[in-house]
């Protein structure tokens, strides 16, 4: 599982392949009942992504020392794994209704509403979330271990986390926010997810309090650069390369980044949290290596 001798492009290809076949094995099957319904599940989680938080889950189980059986660490990231996946593309599938965002293209694709309808689509997002909950409840390692992960990922996605960062979006349209604001929004929407999937890496490996801790900034920092990362990509990088919408944020004048600091400023931020998450990786040792090349990543990418 380690595929430590892989260079990163070829790790993180091979961990998005891998994520990708789990979700593929754990999903309802379309001749299931009721079969629309599912279809429309798995058209919204299968078929592409950078599987960014997968990939988050397994660099952080690696990077922690583990002492059980390596199986059951690998059964139990590959759920960890799927489960917030499925939580973010539930919150793509709800974000880009009418009554929301309004979006009709996801990673280069109509939508869920467009390709389906918006009660269907609704639905397929009600459905993926207990989904994902469900996966946590079958890891196969220790009981309180599942439940430190449940709770993780239910703070990360309800209305202190995910869904609290939409909504507080959604009522900053056409407003100025702080600089603290628009973090805070950000943490929330964007960071909290992102934080949980390398939470939940250092969960099912049993980290320790150090390493715990170590994780967190890490997260942290990384959840509001990836953000920041979005932010500038809205205003540089056309439609095709993105897989959504360009230009989308500018022209409904929501706050963002390079709105609030300017283009420059933004790159320079990106840049400095990408420092503090190379830094606060520092106590774990050789076992950082992917963590500290997918914060590369994250900052760096061009779509």
């Amino acid at each position: 599982m380690k595929q430590n001798h892989l260079a990163f492009a070829d790790w993180l290809t091979a961990r998005a392949q891998h994520i990708e076949q789990t979700l593929d094995e754990l999903l309802p099957p379309v001749d299931a009942v009721p079969s629309r319904l599912h279809e429309a599940m798995r058209y919204a989680v299968l078929g592409g992504g950078k599987r960014v938080r997968a990939a988050l889950v397994y660099a952080a189980g690696q990077a922690c020392p583990f002492s059980g059986h390596a199986m059951a660490m690998e059964a139990s990231l590959d759920r960890a794994a799927a489960a917030v996946e499925l939580i973010h593309a539930y919150s793509l599938v709800h974000d880009d209704l009418p009554c929301m965002d309004d979006d009709t293209l996801r990673r280069g694709q109509p939508t869920v509403h467009v390709r389906y309808d918006e009660a269907t689509a609704m639905l397929a997002g009600d459905a993926l979330q207990p989904l994902a909950f469900q996966f946590l409840a079958d890891m196969p390692i220790a009981p309180a271990l599942v439940v430190q992960a449940t709770q993780a990922l239910a703070r990360a996605a309800g209305s202190r986390g995910m869904a609290g960062g939409q909504a507080i979006d959604l009522a900053s349209v056409g407003r100025t926010l702080t600089r603290d604001e628009l973090q805070q929004m950000h943490g929330m929407k964007t960071g909290a997810m992102l934080s949980v999937s390398v939470a939940l890496g250092g969960i099912v490996a049993g980290a320790s309090s150090v390493a715990r801790r170590a994780l967190d900034d890490y997260a942290q920092a990384i959840g509001l650069a990836f953000q920041v990362v979005d932010d500038i990509l809205d205003v540089t990088a056309d439609t095709a390369r993105l897989g959504k919408t360009a230009g989308k944020d500018a022209a409904e004048n929501k706050p963002t980044y390079v709105s609030l600091l300017g283009l420059d400023e933004a790159r320079r931020f990106a840049s400095s949290l990408r420092d503090t998450a190379l830094q606060a990786l520092a106590p774990l040792g050789e076992g950082r290596q992917r963590l500290a090349e997918l914060a590369d990543f994250i900052v760096l990418r061009d779509r």
